[in-house]
C-alpha cells in the first residue's frame, strides 16, 4: 500500500470546506487540501432523490494519518453523515511527496 492518500469529502459551502481545510492543515494532518468550485450532487436521503450544490475537497495526507484526520474533521462537518472516502495515490514526483511527509505528522 502507498504511504500517500487522498481523503476525499464533500461539503454545503466553501466557508465550511475551507474551516475544516484550514483545521486540518494547521494541525498538520494534510499537507494541503484543494477545494473545487461548486459541484452538482445528485443523491437519495432519507428516502428522497436530492441535487445539492456542493463543494468538493481532496485533503494530501499519509494513510499512517487517516483516521486522526476524519477524527479531526467529523465534529466541524455540517453534514449528519459526512463523506470521508479514502483514495491510494499509487505514485508521484519524489519531491513532492517529501514535502507531504515533512509537512504531516508522524514518523518521518
Amino acid at each position: 500500500m502507498s504511504e500517500f492518500v487522498f481523503v476525499y469529502s464533500t461539503f454545503p459551502d466553501q466557508a465550511s470546506a475551507l474551516r475544516v481545510a484550514e483545521h486540518l492543515v494547521d494541525a498538520k494532518l494534510a499537507a494541503c487540501a484543494n477545494l473545487s468550485a461548486p459541484i452538482t450532487s445528485v443523491y437519495v436521503w432519507q428516502g428522497k432523490r436530492e441535487t445539492a450544490t456542493e463543494i468538493a475537497a481532496l485533503f494530501k495526507t499519509r494513510r499512517i494519518l487517516t483516521e486522526q484526520l476524519i477524527a479531526a474533521a467529523r465534529p466541524l462537518h455540517p453534514y449528519e453523515v459526512p463523506c470521508f472516502l479514502v483514495l491510494p495515490i499509487e505514485s508521484g514526483a519524489s519531491d513532492y511527496l517529501a514535502w507531504v511527509r515533512a509537512q504531516t505528522l508522524g514518523d518521518r
